[in-house]
């Protein structure tokens, strides 16, 4: 038992400071890529990396938050907390207060500051779905009193997510779900007829909105349209190549002088790679790596079904997040609007993941009494 207790205790801490490590990172490379579109549009250098610490308070309020408050109220309160970010991020099609960025309407605006829920959303939907399958543990194999719940919950927050619209959360948000499913050993037949009969509505979701099917269609020849849709990617991949070994040195990213779009966003590791090269992107794939290794072991020694699934849940889901932004930024997936996790600039999407960690924290500690 007291093995058992200290290497869990030892995992836990690695874990988070692989987070640490990443948040710094972030907030370095942040500077380096955002410093020269910053100066030009907002006249300090300085306007995203102040933006994106002002954040981090709220982020590290809410990572010892989560850490801290007994397990037994997070339970009590998870399909509140749930709901509540549903009506939050339905609240993003409001006109008054309500932000549309890049043809998505994903934020709210309040005193200068933008915040989007679908982030809380993510972050609340895995809580509820370790508090749901934790009561529901008996029934799990029935699509009636336990199948069918789920899917009406995920069929709500879809339809949420993709008005907005954020089709890159809607794959992983499913994909993450599936794989629950399938470890809590749901019947495999309503997981298969699940898939069946998503990809017929993923087919349409593509071919009804042609902004998604030029994606596709560009991800597949991107040099046919090099000054147009196939800009960014053609520019991602000359900053990943242009890095070589050691990359040209932190903040010497020539991609960052207005080639490169979005790159303190969803393309900073293209700025991260240029600037430190083969050497900095595997350190980068490696933290990720360790982050999916070390909470997944964490997620299996939990005592109980709500911490196993919710740490689960949480750990699975930034991992692919991860893993789905690192894809598209080489070219081995259409773009998809989704940021690199801690590293990319956003101080929602920063406040979510933290306190994400924070409850795996959480939940660890309390495996360990």
């Amino acid at each position: 038992m007291s093995l058992g207790y200290d290497q869990l205790k030892r995992d836990t801490r690695i874990f988070v400071s692989i987070v640490a490590t990443l948040v710094i990172i972030g907030f370095v490379f942040i500077y380096s890529s955002s410093s020269i579109y910053a100066l030009e549009k907002f006249g300090s250098a300085h306007y995203f990396l102040k933006k994106q610490c002002i954040y981090l308070l709220p982020a590290l309020i809410g990572f010892f938050f989560f850490a801290l408050v007994p397990i037994k109220i997070i339970k009590r309160y998870a399909p509140l907390l749930f709901w509540g970010a549903l009506v939050l991020t339905m609240l993003t099609f409001a006109s008054s207060i309500g932000l549309k960025i890049h043809g998505s309407r994903r934020w709210l605006y309040f005193f200068g500051y933008s915040v989007q829920p679908s982030e809380l959303l993510k972050f609340s939907l895995f809580i509820y779905f370790g508090y749901f399958l934790e009561k529901k543990q008996n029934y799990l194999r029935s699509f009636a009193r336990c199948y069918l719940s789920f899917l009406c919950v995920l069929g709500i927050t879809f339809l949420v997510l993709l008005k907005q619209p954020d089709f890159g959360s809607v794959i992983t948000i499913l994909t993450t779900s599936l794989i629950l499913f399938f470890v809590a050993e749901m019947r495999s037949m309503h997981l298969f007829v699940t898939f069946l009969a998503t990809l017929p509505v993923v087919i349409l979701l593509i071919v009804t909105k042609s902004y998604r099917l030029r994606r596709i269609l560009i991800f597949l020849n991107p040099w046919s349209d090099p000054q147009g849709r196939g800009f960014q990617i053609i520019q991602s991949l000359i900053a990943i190549g242009s890095g070589n070994i050691w990359g040209l040195g932190v903040s010497n990213s020539k991609q960052k002088f207005f080639y490169l779009p979005m790159q303190h966003t969803d393309f900073i590791f293209p700025i991260i790679a240029e600037e430190t090269g083969f050497v900095g992107s595997c350190f980068i794939i490696l933290l990720y790596f360790l982050f999916c290794f070390f909470g997944l072991r964490i997620a299996l020694r939990m005592k109980d079904t709500f911490s196993f699934f919710t740490t689960l849940g949480f750990v699975v889901f930034i991992s692919l997040q991860a893993l789905i932004n690192l894809m598209v930024t080489i070219g081995l997936l259409p773009t998809k609007g989704l940021g690199l996790p801690f590293v990319s600039y956003g101080g929602t999407a920063l406040v979510s993941f933290l306190c994400m960690v924070g409850l795996i924290v959480n939940c660890s500690r309390a495996s360990r009494v």
